[in-house]
């Protein structure tokens, strides 16, 4: 998830305060993994971070994968290995829930230009019109988050979206829904029309999101380390970090799990991304094409947001955070080259930004003979 409106509230309420972290001066990061420049690069953008705050780096190139994790341990980062310890994804979670669409329209002939409307055990106020695809761009109008949901936040900071119901959505969507410009017009991120979208394929399948989520994508791409129940990963999970290294709570996304209710592992997410290369697989191949172009950088596919970083790369990319984790995937298809950044860097750094631009510096050594 990513700059909520009231996010100013929650680091008052979490008690983020400015306490300064002293920087990493050391590291120790040389592995046959990483090439000349990317030990160098990765250390630039994680010595600003806490004691115990782990980087898991997934790295492929020409389609062979490698690793570096990295800790910092006092003055020091040092390289770890842990391509299978579980960290939550944030709003990469978005583009698997994207990935849930296509398999409907691939599969069961479900059409993305379809009102999601039918597929409601409720009316959405004013019988307004929002289709698979708005959801999947956000182009649909929906606001950010709900306006009901501050409540929610205020009275379990640590843990925002926990008792954000079924029911407190469909009181929202009933009465209280209002849209921010016309559906299709522009492409305004809504962690809700994610959520929405992730509720409403449940709907449409009589089947919950994890399992849908197992029966769709992970089991079938060997991700057995990746879920949104959390207990199923307790002996791997590594803890969320404040900005200052105390460890916070983990998220439970109810509602709006497909928004942002995901744990995995590199080791895990290196195999959705290898799955993006194979252009056989016709759901994955879906959600990469642009559905809405938002100027001359960027456009949208379903869930992924499309780079168009130089006239002859394009590059798939979406990160994530929560309260605890930041997490960054960047793929270039054509090159079959990516990079996957999980971390247990909080959303709420001011120095998160260094989690994306370390995953664009290191897709840039990709690009590089």
């Amino acid at each position: 998830m990513r700059k909520f409106p009231f996010l100013c509230l929650l680091f008052f309420l979490a008690g983020c305060g400015n306490a300064q972290v002293k920087e990493a001066t050391t590291h120790s990061l040389q592995s046959p993994a990483l090439t000349t420049h990317q030990p160098d690069l990765i250390f630039d953008k994680a010595k600003v971070f806490p004691e115990a705050t782990q980087l898991a780096v997934a790295i492929i190139r020409n389609g062979k994968l490698s690793f570096a994790g990295t800790i910092r341990q006092g003055d020091s980062l040092v390289l770890v290995d842990n391509r299978q310890s579980a960290f939550e994804i944030g709003s990469i979670t978005k583009v698997f829930t994207s990935t849930l669409l296509a398999h409907a329209v691939v599969s069961k002939g479900l059409v993305v230009h379809e009102s999601i409307n039918k597929y409601l055990p409720f009316a959405l106020k004013d019988d307004t019109p929002i289709t698979f695809e708005q959801l999947a761009n956000h182009t649909s109008g929906l606001p950010r988050m709900p306006s009901n949901f501050q409540l929610s936040a205020f009275m379990n900071p640590g843990n925002p979206y926990k008792n954000y119901t079924e029911e407190k959505l469909k009181e929202y969507l009933t009465k209280e829904m209002r849209l921010e410009h016309n559906p299709g017009q522009e492409s305004s991120y809504s962690n809700l029309g994610a959520g929405l979208l992730g509720y409403t394929i449940t709907k449409y399948n009589g089947k919950d999101f994890e399992t849908l989520l197992r029966d769709q994508v992970f089991s079938p791409l060997g991700m057995a380390h990746t879920t949104t129940l959390r207990e199923q990963l307790s002996a791997t999970l590594i803890k969320g970090l404040s900005e200052t290294g105390k460890e916070v709570s983990n998220w439970d996304l109810s509602a709006l799990a497909g928004a942002g209710g995901i744990l995995s592992t590199a080791e895990d997410m290196s195999k959705f991304a290898l799955a993006q290369f194979d252009t056989s697989n016709l759901a994955l191949a879906l959600t990469q094409k642009e559905t809405f172009r938002i100027n001359d950088k960027m456009g949208v596919g379903l869930g992924w947001h499309l780079l168009y970083d130089s006239p002859e790369a394009t590059w798939l990319w979406h990160n994530g955070g929560t309260g605890g984790y930041t997490s960054s995937m960047a793929l270039d298809i054509e090159r079959k080259n990516g990079v996957i950044l999980l971390s247990n860097v909080s959303a709420f750094s001011r120095h998160m930004k260094n989690i994306d631009e370390l995953c664009f510096a290191l897709m840039r050594t990709l690009a590089t003979p």
